[in-house]
């Protein structure tokens, strides 16, 4: 079973696997260069079997907007990461108006509240994305397989 960080993540886990949808906790990595070229990468919260990126969060720290900023400059819109958080009226500080909505709205993020919607649990890709089986089956021929050719995303399952 898998070990989650938060009252929401076990939630949206237990959402999905009473909807019956396949996805994947914590076992993609998505290197990015940080604002000092320093490499790093960002481990997702939940892979769906439609390629969605799922990150479920109750606070919305500086450092993750900067992290999202930064994957979404560096990939475009190459990744659909989505945001399920636990109060999309949150401040994103103490003296700001801006609300996690707002700064999804701002930067061309979707985001729900306290659930993933139906709607994206149903939502086909017309992009051509790597499936559960996809990600799978390169698994069990090289359990070092890297998603692209630049290796930029790997699957940490070995």
């Amino acid at each position: 079973m898998y070990k989650f960080h938060s009252g929401l993540e076990e939630l949206v886990a237990k959402q999905l696997d009473d909807s019956k949808i396949k996805y994947r906790f914590e076992k993609l990595r998505i290197y990015y260069n940080k604002e000092d070229n320093q490499k790093s990468f960002y481990t997702p919260d939940f892979v769906l079997e439609n390629g969605i990126i799922v990150e479920a969060k109750g606070q919305f720290v500086t450092k993750d907007r900067k992290k999202h900023k930064l994957i979404r400059e560096q990939y475009g819109k190459k990744y659909d990461i989505r945001f399920v958080f636990s109060d999309p009226n949150q401040k994103i500080g103490k003296k700001s108006n801006t609300s996690y909505g707002d700064w999804c709205n701002l930067f061309g993020f979707k985001y729900a509240k306290e659930k993933i919607p139906q709607k994206w649990l149903e939502e086909r890709k017309i992009m051509k994305r790597k499936t559960m089986k996809d990600f799978e089956a390169e698994l069990e021929l090289n359990p070092y397989a890297c998603i692209n050719a630049k290796k930029l995303l790997e699957l940490e399952d070995v």
